[in-house]
């Protein structure tokens, strides 16, 4: 069932990561393959259609909200895939995951306070931050052989410094794919409760986790200043442009507040297409969602033997979660301008500039690898033999 694109391409123009507008914009040509957007290519559970089908065929939207069910069925998946004991009481809706950190940042930081991401890192945080009249403290990642470490020591020394007053985590972390284990979230926690200091936790990415690791929630550790972005099932189930974010938080202050913030702008419930579409993805999808991992997971696995074997040149950090891949193309030797120019002229992939994240090497590169691996295989091909030609110039 991943093999394919979906079926019906009629309004695929629509998406973004297929906008000649924006591919032009930002790679000079439209005539590339879209992996620079973190969401699939491949047809949803049917499950989810056929939910959504039936709420059409009704042919009337009158007011309906059900969120009991909703939080339940977030619960129970929660508990089925990762042991978590979640209060179904404990969460708040709210219409997406970055919908859920805007309004976190707000409540809980003044103009002006520092609030604290872990570069190269989504850019979205940035943007958010920064949008808010807050301030955006870098505690970059470290490479350590062939994974990326967190820096405690700096990390310790902005928190002890007193200006940063929300940790913004990333885990599963995008785009370098680490899958924070527990020594290391117990560490993190400790310090941040040392100098009480409030951690959000964005776990999006919280169940795309490949063999070998191990996911651990947030919500595990004895601390009361901690707030959870469960997610979403825009990652797991491709609702990217339906789907709502749900923030949970054992602390009743904390989740009362976000509750209080969350109505008074009436943003905490869904519409029937993203209620219908959750509950069914959570409750019916699980047989597709194992599929979907083992498939992404095998790509996954063909993409750094590949690498290894044929583009040894080309470093790509194994994702222990998330559907994205870091590349590092540094010992290429080129120029960022050459670079670009053999990743989207001559290769014809459209990758995520690690630039966006705050990675000031401009060798860097994430690509979303949710998409069929025929495809995928050609591309690396195609790039293969292009650096082939650089060797032989």
């Amino acid at each position: 069932m991943f093999h394919k694109e979906p079926t019906n391409k009629a309004i695929h123009d629509k998406f973004i990561k297929r906008d000649s507008q924006m591919l032009n914009q930002i790679y000079g040509t439209n005539d590339v393959v879209p992996y620079w957007i973190a969401d699939m290519d491949f047809p949803i559970a049917s499950p989810i259609t056929q939910a959504m089908q039936t709420l059409v065929h009704r042919e009337t939207y009158s007011y309906e909200f059900d969120s009991e069910t909703v939080f339940k069925s977030v619960a129970n998946w929660n508990k089925r895939r990762h042991g978590l004991e979640l209060n179904p009481a404990h969460f708040v809706q709210v219409p997406g995951v970055l919908s859920a950190i805007a309004l976190l940042i707000r409540e809980f930081s003044e103009v002006g306070d520092s609030v604290l991401i872990q570069t190269p890192v989504y850019h979205q945080f940035r943007r958010l931050i920064e949008s808010s009249g807050r301030k955006a403290a870098n505690n970059p990642l470290k490479i350590e052989g062939d994974h990326y470490r967190i820096d405690f020591d700096d990390f310790e020394r902005q928190l002890k410094e007193g200006k940063v007053k929300i940790v913004l985590l990333c885990n599963p972390h995008n785009p370098v794919g680490r899958v924070w284990k527990k020594d290391e979230l117990e560490q993190l926690v400790a310090i941040a409760k040392q100098y009480q200091t409030l951690i959000i936790s964005d776990e999006v990415h919280g169940d795309i986790v490949f063999e070998g690791s191990i996911f651990t929630s947030i919500t595990e550790f004895d601390y009361d200043n901690i707030i959870s972005i469960i997610g979403s099932p825009a990652k797991n189930f491709g609702l990217n442009s339906i789907a709502n974010g749900y923030i949970y938080s054992d602390n009743a202050a904390l989740k009362d507040k976000i509750k209080a913030a969350s109505s008074s702008m009436a943003l905490d419930h869904g519409n029937a297409f993203t209620t219908y579409a959750t509950i069914a993805a959570y409750q019916h999808g699980e047989d597709w969602f194992n599929a979907f991992l083992s498939y992404t997971q095998t790509t996954r696995n063909w993409i750094i033997d590949y690498l290894q074997t044929h583009l040894p040149s080309i470093k790509g950090f194994v994702p222990e979660g998330t559907n994205q891949i870091w590349l590092d193309f540094s010992a290429l030797g080129l120029e960022s301008a050459e670079l670009k120019a053999l990743l989207c002229q001559k290769s014809k992939m459209a990758l995520t500039p690690g630039t966006w994240f705050s990675e000031p090497d401009e060798n860097y590169y994430r690509m979303n690898f949710a998409a069929p691996l025929e495809q995928i295989q050609a591309s690396f091909e195609l790039l293969h033999a292009e650096v082939n030609k650089l060797s032989n110039q």
